[in-house]
């Protein structure tokens, strides 16, 4: 069995797990095990394991073992460092209504990482201003721009006495690094834990009231950050790509008139690989939920999915669902924020 384990291991460092491929917010994967598999040969020089046992009996154990190799896993991403880095300040923007604006960057794995900070005027509260870090979804990185896109956004949570840090992932706008996508690679995770631990270094920030904001994309990274650093408070999570990663490979975007279908053993492996198997770790920390029944991009039964995974893992969430919006929830954009800076006025 040993033996057996070992080889499954060593299929999966030569091959990756799932990579997205053409489509910035699809997610078609390619699977360890694909065709599924019944035995595997011997390695040079070992015995032929027992070909009658199928690797769609292996244990969770094994499973965990072999998912915790993957670098984009949960378990990989805790094994991780996040020391983050003091904010610098790049460039001084005109201010809004009652906060400061500035683009910023920080240290993330050695790379220079580009964001934009807000801090409220005025005299902070005891302990200093709450914080969120605001993770954006996809935009081309070729065509970020650090102070384009999200600006009302961002702006309500600044209105309202928060202090706001948006990154711009590596290799977008004029961040280091490659940008290789926030679902196959850890780098956009890494980059927003390190965007979290940055802020936490601020003299201005209280580090004990501090969440995290995301669309899209940025949904998916906030909630594996807050899986993974546990002193983040609160998520408020929009239009998210928040469905586990076996329904992901099935039900996100198919080409048309196919259907995707998975067999037990890869089934298995993607749900353990998903941020969604490990859910009882926000240990009671709230979640909120919006998302559009209209949305073209990101299809509202991945809310759905999420709010169920959280039911089952006894944690609760705050869902709201808006009837015909769309992935940016435009036709009711006021009060979704609304809703949200209320959700972090009571949780942060």
């Amino acid at each position: 069995m040993r033996r057996l384990i070992n080889l499954v291991l060593f299929a999966l460092v030569l091959g990756a797990a799932f990579v997205a491929v053409t489509q910035p917010d699809t997610l078609p994967f390619r699977l360890p095990w694909n065709p599924p598999v019944t035995g595997t040969p011997a390695a040079p020089g070992e015995e032929a394991p027992d070909s009658g046992r199928p690797l769609q009996d292996l244990s969770d154990t094994a499973l965990k073992a072999a998912v915790s190799r993957n670098p984009i896993s949960i378990q990989a991403l805790k094994a991780r460092e996040y020391p983050g880095s003091a904010l610098t300040v790049r460039q001084t923007l005109a201010a809004g209504s009652n906060y400061t604006r500035q683009v910023v960057s920080y240290q993330s794995e050695g790379l220079r990482i580009n964001a934009l900070l807000t801090v409220p005027r005025g005299t902070p509260p005891q302990g200093g201003w709450p914080a969120i870090v605001f993770n954006h979804g996809y935009i081309p990185p070729a065509e970020y721009r650090t102070t384009e896109r999200y600006v009302a956004y961002q702006d309500a949570f600044a209105r309202a006495g928060f202090v706001t840090l948006k990154s711009d992932y590596r290799g977008h706008g004029s961040s280091e690094g490659q940008a290789l996508g926030g679902y196959n690679d850890p780098g956009y995770t890494v980059d927003v834990l390190n965007a979290a631990a940055s802020l936490r270094r601020d003299p201005r920030v209280n580090p004990a009231r501090m969440g995290l904001w995301g669309h899209s994309m940025g949904g998916q990274l906030s909630l594996k950050a807050m899986i993974v650093d546990p002193s983040l408070k609160a998520a408020s999570l929009w239009a998210g790509v928040i469905a586990s990663y076996d329904v992901l490979s099935t039900d996100w975007n198919p080409p048309p008139g196919e259907k995707r279908t998975l067999d037990a053993l890869n089934r298995r492996y993607l749900r353990l690989l998903s941020p969604n198997a490990y859910l009882k770790e926000l240990n009671g920390r709230p979640i909120q939920l919006h998302h559009g029944t209209n949305d073209k991009d990101v299809p509202y039964s991945f809310q759905k999915n999420l709010a169920d995974d959280l039911r089952n893992a006894g944690q609760s969430a705050e869902a709201y669902r808006y009837e015909g919006d769309n992935h940016n929830l435009s036709g009711n954009l006021r009060v979704a924020l609304n809703r949200s800076v209320q959700f972090f006025k009571d949780n942060l």
